[in-house]
């Protein structure tokens, strides 16, 4: 008789469909697989991805102004390894794989995935500068996604059908019931009553995603630039001194300098809005006095430039929210605002039953070794992955 048993192959193709399926954030997002993983190609941990040029526009047809092609790349790091182990008697592996899948990989890969998710949607989020909303309050109409929706359309994110919005049940709650006498053709009707999901609206497909980041300001929201040498008041920087900061900061708050103001990235035209910033490192807190680390670096001028006029000291900042107050983040974003990249865990040589497959740049290996005196199969679920903010001005966080 033939044997019956499931087999690694199929347990890994059922993991890597259930992965694939629950990846709420991450599946909507750039993903990426690094070929040069494969075999025995390493390359290190760190992927470069090239970023597109800037330049400045010459008006009239005065001397040339001739501008040099500054190739710009941002890293990605693959080095998180994430997994999740199991172990399954000899009867389990009779049963037929619906059954095992619901049994034992389902529960698995959601806790993998979950977490995955979860650190991935964070990070993003707190690498993205763009605030819309009103701090403390459930959007319960589209006004706080029409400013989201505006801000990614003045950073010239493409209209191309690939925008998403991830936003936790009491957000989409409020929206589902904000919007229902609005005009939805009937899938949109059905997912909303069934799934309380909005579908596609507002130029994005909302998603309900519990694993939105929270994010708490520090015990002060009004600080100074403290720059009296104005050693670190130049072009391109990305730390500033500030004062009265209070005695915690948070990274992932918003803030902005008074009066100044962000640029269109191509006519460098002043809009009528503060560039935001997002704090991405704090120094050491003393006297109430600290570096504040944060993006985007600040351009008053050339192909970068972002704001009308550098920041001064003395220059009021103003964080976004309350003290001590914490906000939920939910996002909204073009899919190559932020990339996930999978690379090819080995295969051990010694190894009698390892397995990695890879499905749309997303790669899994599933590994399995038996315990005889205990009649059981042990089974490890691998993913080596990383992620970045590759143009985080194509995000938009909607707080509530």
């Amino acid at each position: 008789m033939a044997n019956s048993l499931l087999t690694i192959d199929m347990i890994t193709k059922e993991a890597l469909r259930l992965a694939h399926e629950k990846a709420t954030f991450t599946g909507t997002i750039n993903r990426q697989f690094d070929e040069s993983y494969k075999g025995d190609g390493k390359i290190g941990d760190t992927l470069r991805i090239r970023l597109p040029s800037q330049y400045v526009r010459r008006q009239g047809s005065r001397v040339m102004d001739v501008q040099n092609m500054e190739e710009q790349n941002t890293s990605l790091v693959t080095a998180t390894q994430d997994g999740v182990d199991m172990r399954v008697n000899s009867r389990e592996l009779s049963l037929d794989l619906q059954n095992f899948s619901k049994l034992h990989l389902e529960p698995a890969m959601a806790v993998l995935v979950s977490g995955i998710d979860s650190d991935v949607i964070q990070g993003c989020t707190k690498l993205t500068y763009n605030v819309a909303g009103t701090p403390g309050t459930p959007p319960a109409d589209l006004a706080a996604v029409g400013a989201a929706r505006a801000k990614l359309n003045q950073n010239l994110a493409p209209k191309d059908g690939n925008r998403c919005i991830q936003a936790d049940s009491v957000t989409m709650g409020g929206m589902v019931n904000g919007l229902k006498g609005l005009f939805q053709d009937s899938t949109q009707i059905k997912s909303q009553y069934r799934e309380g999901m909005m579908g596609r609206t507002a130029m994005a497909d909302w998603y309900e995603n519990e694993r939105t980041w929270t994010m708490t300001n520090g015990d002060d929201v009004a600080w100074a630039v403290d720059e009296p040498s104005a050693t670190n008041l130049v072009e391109g920087t990305t730390t500033i001194h500030m004062d009265a900061l209070g005695t915690t900061a948070t990274v992932g708050s918003v803030f902005t300098f008074a009066d100044v103001l962000q640029v269109h990235p191509e006519t460098k035209q002043s809009y009528q809005h503060a560039q935001q910033f997002t704090i991405t490192a704090v120094g050491t807190i003393a006297g109430n006095e600290a570096d504040i680390t944060f993006s985007p670096a600040i351009y008053a001028t050339g192909a970068k430039q972002n704001v009308d006029h550098m920041p001064s000291d003395g220059d009021v900042v103003t964080l976004v929210g309350s003290a001590s107050t914490g906000y939920v983040q939910n996002l909204m974003y073009h899919q190559d605002a932020y990339t996930f990249a999978t690379a090819e865990l080995p295969m051990m040589p010694d190894a009698a039953k390892c397995v990695v497959e890879t499905y749309d740049n997303l790669s899994i290996r599933v590994w399995q070794a038996s315990d005889i005196r205990n009649d059981e199969l042990l089974t490890r679920i691998d993913i080596l992955y990383g992620f970045a903010a590759i143009r985080p001005q194509w995000g938009c966080r909607i707080t509530s």
